[in-house]
């Protein structure tokens, strides 16, 4: 393989894993845009999703078994809304970032518990591990195409979503103008509970479509969620289309430095990442400093 065909290769390698980063850390900004929270346990929808997946796909056709996953994360994601979050309105932001954690670990263990340490994954969509299409002199698997376009659907049903429908426009009114949208009439705890699930159902789908590419086990779920944060602190907390951009800008930076750096550093690029823009940057590359703007989707 020559130097341009190796180049698109990592190229296309850094979209696919950017693409799963974008799907967190739009989880993170709907999450935190509704609710003030940085949910440090979005990880876990995505770890959730796949193994749950599995798990059905033992009984049931694949399609019945992802469909099964995103709804039962879904269910936990609103749930878990219900029996903590809405309990703790007037807590600081660094308890709330505490209780994430605490969750994600608690997760973490129940899933430790329940499958074990081995890995698992769902069967490839399309063809097999061996299969792979040639575009441009780089072999891509189809399972890479099954990713990128359900994220892309997704991220666009999303955009839909809050743009075009009632309820969308009451979740944005929420982000925007908290106290406003009550006096209108919109239950903003509804609209939270919505929110957390919206999150888990997303993170559902994508542990689904990339468990035949990544595997999925229980320990996954901490370093999504970190490179997702970095990847929404990129783009600017509060904004899901920067989010998705700063999702593959950390995927391709990420790919670009398995070029030049030994496997071992392969989350280099994200933890760099992350610290530079929180020293040069904090409020990200198209986000604006606190008290200049509202949280809008």
């Amino acid at each position: 393989m020559d130097a341009d065909n190796l180049a698109l290769q990592y190229l296309l390698s850094g979209i696919t894993k950017g693409s799963i980063y974008a799907v967190v850390a739009i989880g993170f900004n709907l999450i935190y845009s509704a609710t003030g929270v940085l949910n440090f346990a979005q990880g876990e929808f995505v770890m959730l999703g796949g193994m749950i997946a599995v798990t059905l796909a033992a009984f049931v056709p694949l399609p019945v078994a992802v469909t099964g996953a995103v709804l039962a994360v879904t269910l936990l994601g609103c749930g878990l809304e219900l029996a903590f979050f809405r309990r703790l309105r007037r807590h600081s932001v660094l308890h709330l970032i505490i209780i994430t954690i605490g969750l994600s670990i608690v997760i973490q263990e129940a899933a430790l518990h329940i499958w074990d340490e081995k890995v698992r994954s769902l069967p490839y969509f399309t063809g097999n591990e061996a299969s792979s299409v040639r575009w441009w002199g780089a072999s891509i698997s189809p399972q890479v195409f099954w990713v990128l376009g359900t994220v892309g659907i997704a991220v666009l049903v999303l955009h839909l979503f809050l743009r075009q429908t009632l309820t969308g426009q009451a979740m944005r009114a929420c982000s925007a103008q908290p106290e406003a949208a009550m006096l209108a009439g919109i239950n903003l705890q509804n609209m939270r509970t919505l929110a957390f699930g919206l999150s888990a159902g997303l993170g559902a789908l994508a542990g689904c479509v990339i468990s035949p590419i990544t595997m999925t086990h229980y320990e996954m779920g901490a370093p999504l969620a970190i490179k997702g944060f970095a990847s929404a602190v990129l783009g600017g907390l509060g904004n899901p289309t920067a989010a998705l951009a700063g999702g593959l800008m950390v995927g391709i930076l990420e790919a670009a430095s398995v070029s030049v750096l030994p496997a071992a550093y392969n989350d280099v690029a994200a933890f760099a990442v992350l610290l530079l823009v929180l020293f040069f940057r904090p409020h990200g590359i198209w986000g604006k400093p606190a008290g200049q703007g509202v949280r809008e989707h």
